[in-house]
């Protein structure tokens, strides 16, 4: 629950004038490409609200504890069972907010919840929050994070304001991470939670499974090994994903830019597919190496 937000300023002075003004709408939206900093600055702007923007104060050290009583956060859950995150976050998981937002506020100022990854909102959850931004109580805050805004009810993108979030530029990634390389960061166009998922391929494993893949190669055994090996990594899968989608996406801009208007929508159809398959992957808690095999089929399609 870092203080501290690289970059992001346009979105923080939209917001810190919608404080002045009086007339804090109750539902913001940050969206914005994964790692790009989305949580940081809800709970940036969660401690704004709550008097905790100095760590060592007492709501600081209360917020950074997570012991903060007017503060609630929603995301996936753990599932004991596989060791990994839950696919989708429930209605079970909303439903607290409900009873929060309806307590007095402990320390008599503002109430605030986060919710982290909206996409993940299976249809029962996505509309018990609807209701709760449909008639929220008096000093309420929700920031609501998503990496993927156009799958969200369109009647709930309308109840929030939108803070969307580009990239951070070359200074700001250097102080968020400096130990990381500079051409780790470049590739990583501006996402902090990108440029650490490509430091992760120190010995290119992954890269070099996406590049066989998309040269039509046919994994042999050996490959496979590999292939079990990264997906016993927490974030082996995402790396992946996100290795082939920048390629697929470079390979619509080269087709497009070369005139190839077929393969440029062909090449963008398949990463839009990519998507797809990572968000069923990721939502329904799928064996994470068979999801890589899959991906890499779809890469080997030519």
């Amino acid at each position: 629950m870092a203080a501290h937000v690289y970059g992001h300023q346009a979105a923080i002075q939209q917001f810190e004038e919608s404080f002045a003004s009086g007339r804090l709408h109750h539902a913001w939206l940050i969206s914005g490409p994964s790692g790009v900093g989305k949580v940081t600055l809800a709970f940036h702007l969660a401690r704004r609200l709550l008097g905790g923007s100095d760590l060592e104060s007492p709501a600081g050290r209360r917020i950074s504890a997570g012991t903060h009583g007017d503060l609630l956060t929603i995301a996936r859950k753990m599932d004991p069972r596989k060791g990994q995150l839950k696919g989708e976050i429930t209605v079970a998981d909303v439903q607290p907010i409900q009873n929060f937002l309806h307590h007095t506020a402990t320390e008599g100022g503002w109430r605030v919840v986060v919710v982290d990854g909206l996409e993940s909102l299976n249809r029962f959850a996505a509309n018990a929050l609807l209701k709760i931004l449909e008639e929220p109580p008096p000093k309420t805050a929700l920031f609501l994070t998503t990496s993927s805004p156009g799958t969200l009810l369109p009647t709930l993108r309308s109840r929030c304001r939108v803070l969307a979030l580009a990239g951070l530029d070359e200074a700001d990634m250097k102080a968020v991470l400096p130990d990381v390389p500079d051409d780790v960061l470049h590739r990583a166009h501006g996402s902090p939670g990108r440029a650490l998922f490509l430091a992760q391929d120190r010995d290119g494993i992954c890269a070099g499974l996406v590049e066989r893949a998309l040269a039509g190669e046919e994994l042999d055994h050996e490959n496979w090994v590999i292939v079990s090996q990264i997906a016993r990594e927490a974030e082996g899968f995402a790396l992946v994903c996100d290795l082939l989608g920048e390629a697929l996406a470079g390979q619509a801009r080269d087709a497009a830019f070369a005139g190839d208007l077929p393969r440029a929508a062909l090449m963008a159809d398949r990463a839009g597919r990519l998507g797809q398959m990572r968000m069923q992957s990721e939502r329904f808690s799928l064996d994470r190496a068979e999801a890589i095999r899959e991906v890499l089929a779809l890469a080997r399609q030519g």
